[in-house]
Protein backbone atom coordinates (compact mmCIF):
# COMPACT_ATOMS: atom_id res chain seq x y z
CA UNK A 1 0.00 0.00 0.00
CA UNK A 2 1.69 3.30 -1.00
CA UNK A 3 0.93 6.51 0.91
CA UNK A 4 -0.60 9.40 -0.99
CA UNK A 5 1.73 11.86 -2.78
CA UNK A 6 0.84 14.55 -0.83
CA UNK A 7 0.86 12.77 2.48
CA UNK A 8 4.49 12.03 1.21
CA UNK A 9 5.53 15.52 -0.02
CA UNK A 10 4.52 16.40 4.16
CA UNK A 11 5.93 13.40 5.66
CA UNK A 12 9.35 14.62 3.80
CA UNK A 13 8.94 17.94 4.98
CA UNK A 14 8.81 16.81 8.50
CA UNK A 15 11.73 14.48 8.61
CA UNK A 16 14.83 15.40 10.81
CA UNK A 17 17.36 15.30 8.70
CA UNK A 18 20.53 16.43 11.54
CA UNK A 19 20.44 12.47 13.00
CA UNK A 20 23.50 10.85 11.45
CA UNK A 21 23.08 7.35 9.49
CA UNK A 22 23.13 4.06 12.08
CA UNK A 23 21.57 0.73 11.73
CA UNK A 24 20.96 -2.57 13.79
CA UNK A 25 24.14 -3.07 15.19
CA UNK A 26 25.42 0.05 15.99
CA UNK A 27 26.20 1.23 19.25
CA UNK A 28 24.80 4.81 19.52
CA UNK A 29 24.15 7.49 22.25
CA UNK A 30 21.01 9.12 22.39
CA UNK A 31 21.22 12.55 23.93
CA UNK A 32 17.26 12.37 25.55
CA UNK A 33 15.58 15.31 26.85
CA UNK A 34 14.04 14.74 30.45
CA UNK A 35 11.35 17.25 31.82
CA UNK A 36 11.60 17.73 35.64
CA UNK A 37 9.30 20.17 37.07
CA UNK A 38 9.92 23.34 35.58
CA UNK A 39 13.45 22.56 34.73
CA UNK A 40 14.69 20.41 30.97
CA UNK A 41 18.09 18.39 31.41
CA UNK A 42 19.61 15.87 28.74
CA UNK A 43 20.04 12.14 29.60
CA UNK A 44 22.35 10.23 27.74
CA UNK A 45 20.82 6.22 27.00
CA UNK A 46 23.81 4.79 25.87
CA UNK A 47 23.44 0.95 23.96
CA UNK A 48 23.43 -1.49 21.15
CA UNK A 49 20.69 -0.36 18.38
CA UNK A 50 18.85 -3.72 18.06
CA UNK A 51 15.81 -2.80 15.33
CA UNK A 52 15.23 0.09 13.06
CA UNK A 53 11.67 0.67 11.50
CA UNK A 54 11.61 2.94 8.24
CA UNK A 55 8.52 4.76 6.80
CA UNK A 56 6.94 7.67 7.77
CA UNK A 57 6.57 7.03 11.34
CA UNK A 58 10.16 5.47 11.89
CA UNK A 59 11.71 4.32 15.02
CA UNK A 60 14.72 2.54 16.19
CA UNK A 61 15.56 0.67 19.62
CA UNK A 62 18.34 0.85 21.91
CA UNK A 63 19.30 -2.12 24.18
CA UNK A 64 21.44 -2.02 27.04
CA UNK A 65 22.34 -3.54 30.40
CA UNK A 66 21.93 -1.28 33.25
CA UNK A 67 22.93 -3.12 36.10
CA UNK A 68 22.92 -6.66 35.14
CA UNK A 69 19.21 -5.88 33.78
CA UNK A 70 18.23 -5.59 29.86
CA UNK A 71 16.57 -2.04 29.29
CA UNK A 72 14.96 -1.25 25.79
CA UNK A 73 13.78 2.30 24.62
CA UNK A 74 12.27 2.61 21.41
CA UNK A 75 12.65 6.44 20.06
CA UNK A 76 10.44 7.35 17.40
CA UNK A 77 13.00 9.42 14.13
CA UNK A 78 10.66 12.35 14.92
CA UNK A 79 10.58 12.72 18.33
CA UNK A 80 10.81 16.01 19.94
CA UNK A 81 12.37 13.82 23.14
CA UNK A 82 15.40 13.02 21.28
CA UNK A 83 17.46 16.29 20.65
CA UNK A 84 21.27 14.58 19.39
CA UNK A 85 22.04 10.89 18.23
CA UNK A 86 25.90 10.20 18.25
CA UNK A 87 27.06 6.90 16.96
CA UNK A 88 30.11 5.25 19.17
CA UNK A 89 31.05 2.15 17.09
CA UNK A 90 29.99 0.07 14.67
CA UNK A 91 29.67 -4.29 15.22
CA UNK A 92 29.62 -6.38 12.03
CA UNK A 93 26.10 -8.10 12.12
CA UNK A 94 24.22 -10.20 9.28
CA UNK A 95 20.94 -9.75 10.28
CA UNK A 96 18.39 -6.38 10.10
CA UNK A 97 17.25 -7.44 13.85
CA UNK A 98 19.04 -8.47 16.44
CA UNK A 99 16.38 -9.54 18.83
CA UNK A 100 18.05 -12.84 19.52
CA UNK A 101 20.27 -10.50 21.92
CA UNK A 102 17.46 -10.26 24.52
CA UNK A 103 18.69 -14.00 25.44
CA UNK A 104 22.39 -13.07 25.67
CA UNK A 105 24.35 -12.58 28.36
CA UNK A 106 28.31 -12.17 29.44
CA UNK A 107 31.01 -13.41 27.07
CA UNK A 108 27.73 -15.01 24.52
CA UNK A 109 26.63 -11.25 23.59
CA UNK A 110 30.05 -10.00 22.41
CA UNK A 111 30.47 -8.95 18.57
CA UNK A 112 33.18 -8.45 16.25
CA UNK A 113 33.85 -4.49 16.13
CA UNK A 114 34.04 -3.20 12.47
CA UNK A 115 37.20 -1.49 11.88
CA UNK A 116 37.52 2.15 11.60
CA UNK A 117 38.67 3.74 8.28
CA UNK A 118 41.86 5.73 8.83
CA UNK A 119 41.54 9.51 7.68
Amino acid sequence: MSIHPVMQRLADKLKRTDLPEFKAGDQIRVQVKIKEGDKERLQAFEGLVIAVNHGPQGSFTVRKISFGQGVERIFPFNSKVVDKVEKVRSYRVRRAKLFYMRGLRGKAARMREVAREQA
